[in-house]
């Protein structure tokens, strides 16, 4: 793997795309830097070993150009604390200034660009916008692994300008080799652990995952679909009527390769979809006609949990229930204490990014599972066996 251990930055003015999509509050403090942390050791690396860096990043989705809600100059200030240097800023990302602050970028100095999805041939994969980019350093390397699925100029169309100099930061070394840990050599039992709005989000990957799996557990809104799927009644529950045979073929595909998949038997049953909604605890497969389950039941928790602990290798993706409500966090809370536990003892624990990372990180729990993905779509797509194009970029 071309890594940036495998070279030497001294005078040499590195392009990193990093992926600094960070959430912000009304005020643009960042509420949660763990993009800015994950890309910090490879910005250090290159900074000591006498190198200047150039940062380039998307924020949010900007529709219509540049917006100063999407501009990445409100990081500026918590990014210089981090990295302990004064960074400059260029209001563009191509164009004169961008060239001329990236020219007079002296040993040890860090520039960060304007936001790139400002420009609409970021996303189309622009080869004249990525020629415009390259340009601006003398190295390129890739940092930013939750964007190396997509096929955008910065990711995957860039590096062919740098056919000699391109290299992986060591964000995505981490990435890919705990994905591999867990895709190809997992310690048994192996259990995955699914949750989420929609089957559909997830079909190729638990597909992918029964040739791997000892246990898969479902649960959160997806978990409705497999309840109706064999009849039982789930009243306005989250359900993908048009999965309905999906469901029931990926419980015969379990059945047929030996694998132990473990859906919730009881839900926390709501009046309404809010946090003060009226509750109570019941079969999930007898919800009335005018209620809906919003998160795993009391047992289910307890016999996911059950299942967790006796696991030597864990990957999760997905929450529970809504648990941004706390009324309907105490599932996602019991799978997670559950996961905490098992790595306490020896197991090797996956988070696998977006709400599952949330989860973690609103529990306090980020420091005790073994690894916590930057990427939930380029996991998920990683481990369904998709090519990454902004990783098939370096290693061409």
């Amino acid at each position: 793997m071309k890594t940036i251990d495998n070279f030497n930055f001294s005078g040499k003015k590195a392009l990193i795309r990093v992926d600094f999509n960070v959430p912000l509050d009304d005020n643009f403090a960042i509420t949660d830097d763990n993009r800015i942390q994950g890309a910090t050791p490879t910005i250090k690396k290159i900074l000591n070993d006498g190198g200047s860096v150039i940062l380039m990043s998307h924020l949010g989705r900007p529709k219509e150009g540049p917006t100063d809600k999407y501009s990445l100059r409100h990081i500026v200030s918590h990014l210089s604390q981090v990295l302990g240097v004064d960074v400059q800023f260029a209001n563009d990302c191509i164009g004169q200034e961008a060239i001329d602050k990236a020219a007079a970028l002296q040993a040890g100095e860090v520039l960060l660009l304007e936001n790139l999805r400002f420009y609409k041939e970021e996303e189309k994969g622009d080869k004249d916008f990525a020629e415009k980019l390259s340009k601006l350093g003398d190295v390129y390397v890739n940092d930013a692994f939750g964007t190396a699925h997509r096929a955008h100029a910065s990711t995957a169309v860039i590096a062919q300008f740098f056919p000699e100099a391109k290299y992986f930061g060591y964000l995505i070394e981490a990435e890919l080799s705990n994905a591999e840990k867990v895709l190809n050599n997992p310690e048994r039992p192996f259990t995955a652990i699914m949750g989420g709005a929609k089957v559909s989000d997830k079909i190729q990957l638990i597909e992918a995952l029964l040739d791997k799996v000892d246990n898969l557990i479902i649960g959160g809104g997806m978990a409705y679909t497999f309840v109706k799927a064999r009849g039982g009644e789930i009243g306005n529950s989250l359900c993908e009527n048009d999965k309905l045979d999906l469901a029931n073929e990926l419980v015969k595909k379990a059945e047929e390769k030996g694998v132990n998949l473990v859906l919730p038997t009881d839900a926390q049953i709501a009046d309404k979809f809010a946090n003060d909604a009226t509750v109570y605890n019941g079969p999930i497969d007898e919800i009335p006609a005018n209620l809906e389950g919003l998160d795993i039941g009391e047992e289910s928790a307890r016999h996911f949990a059950q299942v967790i602990s006796a696991s030597k290798t864990l990957l999760w993706n997905g929450p529970m229930g809504v648990f941004e409500f706390d009324t309907f966090a105490k599932g996602t809370k019991v799978v997670a204490d559950a996961v905490v536990l098992a790595t306490e003892q020896g197991a090797f624990s996956l988070i696998g990014g977006g709400d599952s990372a949330a989860a973690v990180a609103k529990f306090d729990m980020t420091e005790h599972v073994s690894y916590v993905s930057t990427g939930g779509g380029a996991l998920l797509e990683y481990m369904e066996g998709k090519t990454l194009l902004g990783i098939a970029a370096i290693q061409d």
